[in-house]
C-alpha cells in the first residue's frame, strides 16, 4: 500500500491542476476577470491554510525576522500572485490544452536555471550533456509549434457542449494565441525561478508548511492589490451562482491541497519523481475536454507531445549522468579497496622473511 500512495497522489495532483485549467478557462470564456479570479483563488488558500499552518507548526517554527518576511514577501510576489495573472491571461488568450502543454516546460526551466546558479551541472562532452540539451530544443520546438500552428480540430462522438460557450480558435484571433503562449511560457519561468531559489530560502525558514503558508498569505494581499489595478470595473468582483463562482472556490481548495500534496510526494519520492508526473496532465486535460464536447486542435497535441519529449529527454540525461557517477564512486571505492590490500600485502612481507 506504501508503494500505491505515491502513485495514487501523482495522478490526483495532475486530476487537479487539469479540472483547475478546464473550469478557469470556461470561467473565462463567460466573462469572469481573470485577476480578480486569482485574488479569490488565494483567499480561499488562506482562509483553509493559516488555520492548519498554525495549528501544526506554530510552537516548532523558528521566529520571522523582517529580512525573511521581505524576503518571502518578493518570492510570493514573482511566484505565485503576478505569475498566476499571468499564466490565466495567457489561459484566457489560449484554451484549456495550450496551458497543460506549456506547464511541461516546467521542470526543464527549472532544471536549466538550476545549472546557471550552479545547483546543477551541464557538461557537453559528455553524452549525458547532450541529451538534456536535445530536451530544451524539443521543448523550444514545442512552444513554437503551439504558438504558431492550431490545426484542424479534433471531436470525438460527444457533441453536445456541456458549458456552452464559443471555440477559443472562433474568438481568439492569431496574435492574441500567440500572446497567450508567450504569456504562459514567461509565467512558467517566473514557476522555474521560484522553485529553484526555495531551496536557499527553505534554509533560511526551513518550516516547509508555514513558509508557504505565508508567501500565499502575501500573494492575496498582492493579487488583490494587482486586481484594483488591472479591473476597474466592480461589477465584475461580484459572485454569482455559475461555473465562475465554481472554478473559484475549485481552484481555491486546491491549491490549499495541492501545497500539502506536493510537499508530501517530493518528500516520499523527490523532485524527479514529481517531475516524471507532469505530462499525466496534458493526458487528462485532453481527455476531460473530448468528455466535455470541447474540441482539441492538432497543433496542442504536437506541441504536447514536443515537449513531453523534451521532458524525458532532460530527465533521460539526468539519469545517465547519475549512473556515470555512481559507477566512478564504485571504481574509485575499488581502486582504494586495491591499493590499501597492496600496502598491507607489502607491509607484511618483511614479517615473513624474519
Amino acid at each position: 500500500m506504501g508503494n500505491i500512495a505515491p502513485y495514487a497522489v501523482s495522478i490526483l495532483l495532475r486530476l487537479i491542476y487539469a479540472v483547475t485549467n478546464i473550469l478557469t478557462k470556461v470561467a473565462f470564456s463567460q466573462g469572469t476577470s481573470t485577476s480578480v479570479l486569482v485574488f479569490y483563488r488565494h483567499l480561499i488558500a488562506t482562509v483553509l491554510l493559516l488555520p492548519i499552518a498554525f495549528a501544526f507548526e506554530r510552537k516548532t517554527a523558528p521566529s520571522l525576522s523582517f529580512k525573511v518576511s521581505l524576503k518571502l514577501f518578493v518570492h510570493a510576489l514573482y511566484g505565485m500572485s503576478a505569475s498566476t495573472i499571468i499564466f490565466y491571461i495567457g489561459l484566457d488568450y489560449t484554451s484549456a490544452t495550450s496551458a497543460s502543454a506549456v506547464i511541461n516546460l516546467l521542470p526543464v526551466l527549472t532544471f536549466f536555471l538550476a545549472v546557471l546558479f550552479g545547483m546543477e551541472t551541464l557538461n557537453l562532452n559528455r553524452t549525458h550533456g547532450i541529451i538534456k540539451v536535445s530536451g530544451l530544443v524539443l521543448c523550444s520546438i514545442g512552444v513554437v509549434v503551439l504558438a504558431l500552428y492550431l490545426g484542424p480540430e479534433l471531436k470525438l462522438f460527444i457533441h453536445h457542449d456541456l458549458f456552452h460557450h464559443t471555440s477559443h480558435t472562433g474568438t481568439n484571433s492569431s496574435r492574441k494565441w500567440i500572446l497567450g503562449i508567450v504569456l504562459q511560457s514567461f509565467a512558467d519561468l517566473m514557476w522555474a525561478l521560484w522553485a529553484v531559489l526555495q531551496g536557499q530560502l527553505l534554509a533560511e525558514y526551513p518550516s516547509k508548511v508555514l513558509n508557504t503558508t505565508i508567501q500565499i498569505v502575501f500573494a492575496t494581499l498582492q493579487s488583490f492589490l494587482m486586481a484594483l489595478l488591472i479591473e476597474r470595473d466592480f461589477s465584475r468582483w461580484q459572485l454569482s451562482l455559475g461555473v465562475s463562482l465554481v472554478a473559484i472556490i475549485y481552484s481555491g481548495i486546491t491549491l490549499a491541497i495541492l501545497s500539502y500534496l506536493q510537499i508530501w510526494l517530493v518528500d516520499k519520492r523527490g523532485p524527479v519523481f514529481l517531475s516524471m508526473t507532469v505530462p499525466l496532465t496534458l493526458v487528462i486535460t485532453i481527455i476531460l475536454t473530448f468528455m466535455i464536447g470541447e474540441a482539441v486542435t492538432l497543433g496542442s497535441v504536437i506541441s504536447g507531445v514536443l515537449m513531453v519529449g523534451g521532458l524525458y529527454n532532460v530527465l533521460w540525461g539526468k539519469r545517465i549522468e547519475q549512473v556515470a557517477m555512481s559507477m566512478q564512486g564504485e571504481d574509485g571505492e575499488k581502486l582504494a579497496c586495491s591499493d590499501l590490500e597492496e600496502q598491507e600485502m607489502a607491509a607484511s612481507v618483511p614479517t615473513a622473511q624474519d
